[in-house]
C-alpha cells in the first residue's frame, strides 16, 4: 500500500468507527425526501377536489393531517443534522490526538517549524462541513431520479424536461468543480505564507522595531496577502458565475415546466392542480443540486483539507508502542554517532564516541557551528543519530517511549520559552496534576525558590509563551528548574549560563555539584570558562568530528598553547 493511500486509510478508518450515524441519517432522509411531496400532493388535492366539491370539512382535514406531517418532517431534519454534527464531532475526536502528535513531531524539521500547522485547522473544516447544508444536500442526491419519476407520472413530457434539466445542471457542477479545483491549493497556500509571515514577525517583535523592519516586513505581508486575494476573488468570481447562471436556470426551468403544464392542461392532457404540483417537485428534485453548488466552495475546501490530512498522516505514520523500560542506570554510552538535522542528509558530526559514568560532568566545547548543540540535541532524543548509537543505561535511546525518556532526562536549550501557564505548570512540564512538592524540590535545587516567591502570585503567576517581564536569567534558571523535575538520571545544558548573572552562575554550579553528588550525569556546552567550572572532562568538536577529549585542565592547557602558537604565528 502506498503511503498516500495508508493515510487516506487511516482517516477512513476513523470515520466508519461512527458510520452507525450516517445510517440513521440515511434512513431519516428517506421520511424527510418522502414529505417533501406532502406539498405537491396537497395542492394537487385542492385544485383537483377541494375546489371542485367545495368541501370545508376536506379542506380543513387535509390542513390539519398536512400541518402534522411538516411537523413531523421538520423533526427528522433537525434530527439528522444534530446526528452529522455528532458524527463530525466523533470523527474529530478520533484524530484529535493523532493529527496534534503530527504536528508536534512535524515541528522537529526545521523546514516545517515556523510554517503554521494547517493540519488541525483541516480537521476543524472537515467537521464542520459534515452538519452543513451542502453536505446533507449530497445526500438528497439519490432522491433527484425518484422525484423525475414522479413527474413522469404526471406526464412523460414534464418527465423528460427534468431529465434535461437536471443534467444541463449536473453538467455545470462538473464543469465548476473541474474548473476551481486547482484554485484552492494555491489560495490555501498564499493564506498560510502570509499568516506565516504576521505570526514570526509578531513572535520576534523586539527585533522588528529595533531594527526597523516595519518598512520591510509589512510590505512583504502586504504583497502576500493581494496574492491570497487575487487567488481567492479569481476562485469566487469563477464559482460565483456557475453559481448564479444555475439560480437563473433553474428559475426558467420552473417556469418552463409551468408553461409545458398549461399547454398540456389547454390540450385536456393534465389537470391544473398536477401542473402546480409538477413546477413544485420540479424545484425539489433540483433543490440538492443548487444547495450543492452554493456549498461548493466549502465542499471543496473540506475535500482538500481531506487529501492534505491524507499526505500528512501518511508521511508521519504513527510511532509503534514501545516497552516500557525501568528507570535507566546514570551511564551514558556514545559510539560512531553521526549527526544530521531533521530532514537533512548532510551529517553535521561523525564519529562521534565517549561515555559517562554516574557523577561525571562533561563540557562541550569547540567553535561557533562546530556541532554542540546538534550533539545534544541528539543526546537527548530530539535528532535521532544518522549513524551508531546512544545508550542511556543498557537501552538505545529509540528503544525508550519519547515520553518515558523525557522524564529520565533533564533538558536546557539555548533559547528559553515557556508556556501559557503558571509557573509551577511550567516547571512541572505541564503536567495536568502536578507535584507540588517535586516541583518546590525542582526551584530548591535550581536556586530559583526565592526569586518565583517574589513574583506576584508566586508559583501561580501565570507566564506566555513569548510574553513575560522575566528578565533573560530569571527564564534561565526557571527553565533549569524545570529541567530538575523529576529528579533526572541525565542533565543536559546548552549554553546554561549565558544570561546568567554571578548568582545565578553560582546557582547553576551549585545544582550541577549536587547531581554528581548524586551520582547522576551531566552534560554542558559553553563558551564561557565560568560555565565548565564544575566539570571533569572536555569534548572538543571541530571540522565535523571530536577534535581532542580528556581531563578539563589538560584540554584547556592544549587549547590555550595551540591558540597562543597560533597568535606568534600570525
Amino acid at each position: 500500500m502506498s503511503l498516500k493511500k495508508h493515510g487516506i486509510g487511516e482517516l477512513a478508518k476513523a470515520r466508519s468507527q461512527s458510520l452507525g450515524l450516517v445510517g440513521w441519517v440515511f434512513l431519516f432522509s428517506i421520511f424527510v425526501n418522502l414529505l417533501m411531496l406532502v406539498g405537491p400532493i396537497f395542492m394537487l388535492q385542492v385544485y383537483d377536489r377541494v375546489l371542485a366539491s367545495g368541501s370545508e370539512a376536506t379542506l380543513v382535514a387535509m390542513f390539519a393531517l398536512v400541518a402534522a406531517l411538516y411537523a413531523l418532517m421538520s423533526l427528522l431534519d433537525f434530527a439528522r443534522g444534530r446526528i452529522m454534527a455528532r458524527f463530525g464531532a466523533r470523527l474529530q475526536e478520533a484524530l484529535d490526538t493523532r493529527v496534534f502528535e503530527v504536528v508536534l513531531k512535524r515541528s522537529i524539521l526545521p523546514q516545517e517549524r515556523s510554517a503554521p500547522q494547517r493540519a488541525l485547522h483541516d480537521l476543524e473544516v472537515i467537521r464542520s462541513i459534515l452538519a452543513s447544508p451542502g453536505f446533507l444536500a449530497i445526500l438528497d442526491f439519490p432522491w433527484v431520479p425518484v422525484f423525475i419519476a414522479a413527474l413522469f407520472i404526471f406526464h412523460p413530457l414534464m418527465g423528460w424536461l427534468g431529465i434535461a434539466g437536471a443534467i444541463v445542471l449536473i453538467v455545470l457542477a462538473v464543469v465548476n468543480q473541474f474548473l476551481t479545483r486547482k484554485k484552492i491549493p494555491d489560495m490555501q497556500t498564499a493564506s498560510a505564507r502570509s499568516h506565516g509571515l504576521a505570526e514570526e514577525a509578531r513572535r520576534h517583535i523586539e527585533i522588528v522595531r529595533a531594527h526597523g523592519m516595519s518598512g520591510q516586513i509589512v510590505p512583504r505581508w502586504n504583497e502576500m496577502r493581494e496574492t491570497g486575494q487575487d487567488f481567492a476573488m479569481a476562485h469566487n468570481d469563477l464559482s460565483g458565475a456557475f453559481q448564479a447562471s444555475t439560480k437563473a436556470f433553474r428559475l426558467f426551468l420552473q417556469s418552463a415546466m409551468l408553461a409545458l403544464g398549461a399547454w398540456l392542461v389547454l390540450q385536456a392532457e393534465l389537470t391544473a392542480g398536477a401542473m402546480i404540483a409538477g413546477s413544485i417537485i420540479l424545484g425539489r428534485a433540483l433543490a440538492p443540486i443548487e444547495q450543492s453548488l452554493s456549498q461548493l466552495m466549502p465542499l471543496q475546501g473540506a475535500g482538500a483539507a481531506w487529501r492534505s490530512l491524507g499526505d500528512l498522516l501518511a508521511k508521519t505514520p504513527p510511532e509503534e508502542k514501545k516497552t516500557e523500560l525501568p528507570r535507566p542506570e546514570p551511564r551514558l554510552s556514545v559510539k560512531s554517532v553521526a549527526v544530521s538535522p531533521v530532514g537533512s542528509a548532510t551529517a553535521i558530526l561523525s564519529q562521534v564516541d565517549f561515555s559517562m559514568e554516574p557523577g561525571d560532568i562533561i563540557g562541550v566545547v569547540g567553535p561557533s557551528g562546530s556541532g554542540k548543540s546538534s550533539l545534544l540535541r541528539t543526546l537527548v532524543g530530539v535528532w535521532p543519530p544518522r549513524a551508531g548509537e546512544v545508550r542511556l543505561g543498557p537501552a538505545r535511546l529509540d528503544q525508550y517511549d519519547p515520553s518515558m525518556l523525557g522524564g529520565y532526562v533533564g533538558y536546557l536549550p539555548q533559547e528559553v520559552d515557556f508556556f501559557s501557564g503558571s509557573v509551577a505548570e511550567n516547571i512541572a512540564r505541564m503536567a495536568v496534576e502536578p507535584d507540588e512538592a517535586e516541583v518546590i524540590r525542582a526551584a530548591k535545587a535550581a536556586c530559583v525558590h526565592e526569586l518565583i516567591l517574589t513574583l506576584p502570585q508566586g508559583y501561580d503567576t501565570i507566564m506566555k509563551s513569548g510574553e513575560t517581564d522575566l528578565s533573560a536569567g530569571q527564564k534561565q534558571r526557571i527553565a533549569l528548574a524545570r529541567a530538575l523535575y523529576g529528579d533526572p538520571a541525565f542533565l543536559v545544558l546548552d549554553e546554561p549560563n549565558s544570561a546568567l548573572d554571578a548568582d545565578g552562575q553560582q546557582a547553576l554550579t551549585e545544582a550541577i555539584l549536587k547531581m554528581k553528588t548524586d551520582g547522576k550525569i551531566v552534560i554542558i556546552s559553553s563558551h564561557h570558562p565560568a560555565g565548565l567550572a564544575a566539570v571533569d572532562r572536555l569534548i572538543v568538536l571541530g571540522n565535523g568530528t571530536v577534535v581532542a577529549q580528556g581531563p578539563r585542565d589538560q584540554i584547556l592547557k592544549s587549547m590555550i598553547a595551540a591558540i597562543e602558537k597560533n597568535r606568534k604565528a600570525g
